[in-house]
């Protein structure tokens, strides 16, 4: 089953998340977010690269333009973080093509910024996933 995808992975991710949502509430920057969670995932032992470049190419050749997501965590899931009011289009379309790009099936978006609880989407690319070739949020 598509969603059971890297569920325990996106399960110990969130986790990390939610407690430093928890101690830190919201209105903070995003980096202040992005060093916490760093710290909370070492805490707990959790494999994570922070914003490793991702080269694009064209026609073979390589870009000027690197993409660079927020995290790679476990080796398998896409994190783009924000502070923000409220999650955006835009914000969802970013970690899609950060997914498309490095050929990784799941995705989260992780919202510090919305006020009373973490916000957060899981997204799964069936198109890299065996099967069906379309979008799923669950």
């Amino acid at each position: 089953m598509k969603s059971e995808i890297y569920k325990d992975e996106g399960y110990k991710l969130m986790g990390a998340a939610f407690e430093v949502y928890n101690d830190r509430g919201y209105g903070l920057a995003e980096e202040i977010y992005q060093e916490c969670l760093e710290i909370e995932l070492e805490l707990r032992g959790i494999a994570f690269q922070p914003k490793s470049p991702i080269k694009c190419f064209y026609k073979g050749r390589e870009l000027k333009k690197h993409y660079e997501p927020d995290l790679f965590v476990f080796g398998c899931l896409v994190v783009e973080l924000k502070a923000v009011t409220q999650l955006a289009p835009e914000h969802e379309a970013q970690l899609i093509n950060y997914m498309r790009i490095t050929k990784q099936p799941v995705g989260y978006l992780i919202n510090f910024g919305h006020k009373g609880t973490l916000e957060w989407k899981r997204f799964i690319l069936s198109e890299l996933v065996p099967e069906s070739p379309q979008l799923v949020q669950v």
